[in-house]
């Protein structure tokens, strides 16, 4: 296994149990080979583990983080405000790669941006609650890949 994508709810409870989990998960990982993150930088858990693979990055200097927009920052963000907004900022300043995959968004690019996420991964970190969401079904694109998800539900 080399690579890792992220995939989980926009509204969850981040707790600090949860977030030592993520991270405890990210460095599990990564004493297994595992150096490319590939992450969404939705809100929630996708922002969570962006922050902390950014993080790990000054301990493990050869983790990248690669983010992939389902369309344009500012389209992606419309209705978030100042602080999710700053964080997302510092997120995609602190990676290693931005890729947009849509020049505006539509009806299916979150789809097409969590299918990339898959298709690109070894393994999938995931947080989900709620099989028929969004989540629950890039969750069924990365199983019926057959690589190993880990759920921190």
């Amino acid at each position: 296994m080399k690579s890792c994508c992220f995939t989980g709810h926009r509204i969850l409870k981040v707790t600090p149990e949860l977030v030592s989990r993520v991270r405890e998960t990210i460095i599990d990982l990564y004493r297994q080979g595992v150096t490319k993150f590939y992450n969404g930088a939705a809100l929630g858990f996708d922002q969570l583990s962006a922050k902390a693979v950014i993080e790990l990055k000054s301990s493990c200097t050869d983790i990248k983080l690669h983010i992939f927009l389902p369309c344009p920052a500012e389209e992606q963000v419309e209705g978030w405000n100042k602080m999710q907004i700053a964080e997302y900022m510092m997120i995609l300043d602190r990676a290693d790669s931005v890729t947009v995959l849509s020049e505006h968004y539509t009806e299916d690019c979150m789809k097409q941006r969590n299918k990339r996420l898959v298709e690109l991964a070894d393994c999938c970190i995931c947080y989900c609650a709620n099989p028929r969401s969004g989540t629950g079904q890039t969750v069924r694109m990365a199983r019926e890949k057959g690589i190993y998800v880990i759920d921190l539900c």
